[in-house]
């Protein structure tokens, strides 16, 4: 049986990883591309989840918001998941070994399942997203969560490379 130790040492060693994390100007450029695509993603979250927590745009409606900023979340997305698989790629059997890497992906599920949940449940509700300044208050929740989950995303991320190893 294959240990993901193993695997990621692999992956890491395939042409493409070694010439990612050789070069000198691609891992920083695909870093960069990374943050600035985390950036504008996650700052339009935080901009619908404040509003969902009715702290700022009360005057716009919450449908409109969501519809807005929508395709630039999702593409900001796209991006940051293409980025990050070629930053993994390049250095998977480090990062696999980070408490931080495993608890970022852990928080990065819980916010999936947060949107999801928010968008087929909580959003579907007769008047939960009526056009007043503060909604009910399972819109309030979900936008608190997803404030505090991308946060701790972030947190985690950023520890990757400050808490190397469990011990």
């Amino acid at each position: 049986m294959t240990s993901i130790a193993a695997i990621a040492d692999a992956i890491e060693a395939t042409t493409v990883g070694t010439a990612i994390a050789e070069s000198r100007y691609a891992f920083p450029i695909i870093e960069g591309t990374h943050l600035i695509a985390l950036s504008v993603s996650v700052g339009l979250i935080f901009l619908t989840d404040l509003r969902l927590l009715g702290l700022i745009l009360r005057h716009v409606p919450v449908a409109r918001v969501l519809h807005g900023l929508r395709p630039y979340v999702l593409s900001g997305f796209a991006l940051v998941f293409v980025s990050g698989g070629l930053l993994f790629w390049a250095e998977a059997a480090t990062v696999i070994k980070s408490p931080a890497w495993i608890f970022k992906f852990a928080f990065i599920g819980l916010a999936g399942l947060n949107a999801l949940y928010f968008e087929f449940v909580i959003a579907r509700r007769p008047g939960a997203l009526a056009d007043v300044p503060v909604l009910p208050r399972g819109v309030q929740y979900a936008g608190l969560a997803s404030l505090t989950i991308w946060t701790l995303v972030i947190i985690c991320g950023r520890l990757i490379a400050y808490l190397p190893t469990w011990s």
